[in-house]
């Protein structure tokens, strides 16, 4: 068990959060949820311990282990993979190196040799005989193979490295896990398997997440971090969105009951306060009055950017026509594939990572070349792109507002463009922040405005939600459910295909599987065959 006596963090004068008292009990699975900047990850390190609260104080169960999913993805360099996992259970880890010194050395002390008598009874209580399976397992089901395991942590990439330190963590088996946005990097596979793996985990578990299908997947409860303070709801992400949206239209029924009967009072008061026979009764009145209270809202930091996209030109019949297209890099991605995609048709690219789901996009969309056959557009077609690296797109050195300038029309008055992007969430003093400087949420609603200006007939986004909060996600959903042309886009994010997608493009090591159809019916399916 881990709980929380009146914590409050202060950054100078701001604070972030105030007198946050909650309980994180045994067998509950936590979502910590709140707008980006609302202080999710710093009242996360808290409870690790890594930062020091402004006042209140922290306390963590008699004996109770803590695991932490690690962002410091370069700290294990100088390890082998599965070593790196093997440090999630540190006793284990020391009896481990210790015992292989010990059998590498040729002459042993008689003290060495009597440590060799003891060392493999600690071992073996320890969990030391089946180390190895249990790592391989955590690394297997987050998608890596065997060849891989003995190999230096720098052969991997930022995203990979943070699968290792998933594994590490989950290794450990702490009695309490914490999580921060664990299935960034991970494909919808490695996903899934998460979700089954932290269902049956019985410790406490607390995980900062984004995603909607892992919360209400994961989740018993949710610790909604807003108005500089947690409140806790049970039940998973669409029990609380239901649970928040009714308590605050309770408290508007209450409001303006009170008000009515304000306004009934004051009516009573003044007709009557100068009549002596009623003015014992009016005085009874104005005490009523007084005593009344209106329950005035708190200032959320949740807030949702306002998204739209509406086409410049009305798109033709032929959209995109793929014929016997094919790429290889060190090793063939796919091969000979074909496709006609037709107006109003919504493309999820799916597949796991590495496979060639942003290649296919890029040929598709003809930023890219195919090594065989062809790509043609209908007449019509007027793309715009999201990109899942959009450095090539953003100078640092920019303006946001002037970056945005770029792409709007040129009569355009600075005061209309400042408005829109407001509707982006980028106010005040925000337009005027370096391009090199902004977070990696304020870059994706910059190239989602930038798409909203342009007006494409055609939708292409890779990995759009990476970066954005649970808000900005729902508002780009809500956005691209009203978009009336054809759309392309590769997501891990099952809620997000789930809702949109009407045909579904897998991307395997064996070819592309075109299935026309939702995410559900083509989930359905395989589980059929």
């Amino acid at each position: 068990m881990i709980t929380t006596s009146q914590i409050t963090m202060r950054f100078g004068k701001v604070a972030l959060f105030e007198d946050v008292s909650v309980k994180f009990v045994p067998g509950n699975r936590y979502g910590l949820i709140g707008a980006n900047g609302s202080g999710k990850s710093t009242f996360m390190k808290i409870l690790t311990g890594q930062l020091e609260q402004s006042e209140g104080h922290v306390t963590i169960g008699h004996g109770c282990t803590l695991g932490y999913l690690r962002q410091d993805h370069s700290a294990f360099d100088e390890y082998s993979i599965i070593d790196t996992v093997y440090m999630g259970n540190p006793m284990l880890w020391k009896l481990h190196c210790e015992r292989e010194e010990l059998y590498s050395k040729e002459d042993l002390t008689d003290e060495e040799n009597e440590r060799c008598g003891h060392i493999e009874d600690e071992f073996g209580e320890a969990g030391g005989y089946t180390m190895e399976t249990e790592a391989a397992t955590l690394l297997t089901g987050l998608g890596f193979t065997e060849d891989l395991f003995d190999k230096n942590m720098t052969v991997l990439q930022g995203g990979f490295k943070l699968r290792v330190l998933l594994a590490q963590v989950l290794f450990g088996k702490p009695d309490i896990l914490l999580l921060d946005e664990p299935t960034n990097h991970l494909d919808m596979e490695s996903i899934e398997w998460l979700v089954d793996l932290l269902t049956r985990y019985e410790g406490t578990l607390i995980t900062i997440s984004h995603d909607r299908f892992f919360l209400n997947q994961v989740c018993t409860h949710i610790a909604d971090l807003d108005f500089h303070e947690i409140r806790m709801f049970s039940g998973n992400y669409d029990d609380f969105t239901i649970a928040s949206l009714e308590a605050r239209e309770l408290q508007e029924k209450v409001n303006k009951k009170v008000e009515k009967q304000a306004e009934d009072l004051k009516a009573f008061i003044s007709r009557f306060s100068s009549n002596a026979s009623k003015a014992k009764q009016a005085t009874s009145r104005k005490k009523q009055l007084d005593k009344l209270e209106i329950k005035k809202f708190k200032a959320s930091s949740r807030v949702s950017p306002f998204i739209r996209f509406n086409p410049k030109k009305r798109l033709g019949n032929l959209v995109i026509e793929a014929e016997e297209i094919s790429k290889s890099y060190d090793e063939t991605l796919f091969s000979d594939f074909s496709c006609t995609i037709g107006p109003q048709e919504r493309v999820a690219i799916i597949g796991k990572n590495g496979v060639g789901k942003t290649t296919l996009l890029n040929i598709l969309c003809k930023r890219l070349e195919s090594d065989t056959g062809q790509v043609k557009f209908g007449e019509t077609v007027d793309i715009g792109m999201f990109p899942q690296d959009a450095s090539h797109l953003l100078d640092p050195e920019y303006t946001a507002l002037d970056w945005l300038t770029r792409f709007a029309d040129s009569e355009t008055p600075e005061v209309e463009l400042r408005s829109f992007m407001g509707r982006m969430l980028f106010r005040g003093e925000d337009c005027f922040k370096k391009v090199g400087v902004l977070s990696g949420g304020e870059k994706a609603r910059l190239i989602l405005s930038k798409m909203t200006m342009e007006g494409g007939n055609v939708l292409a986004l890779d990995e759009p939600t990476n970066h954005l909060d649970l808000e900005s996600i729902e508002a780009l959903n809500y956005s691209l459910s009203l978009f009336p042309n054809t759309l392309i886009f590769v997501s891990h994010d099952h809620r997000f295909i789930a809702t949109l997608a009407t045909r579904i493009f897998e991307v395997t090591s064996t070819g592309i599987i075109d299935y026309r159809g939702t995410l559900d019916e083509y989930e359905a399916m395989k589980k059929s065959r």
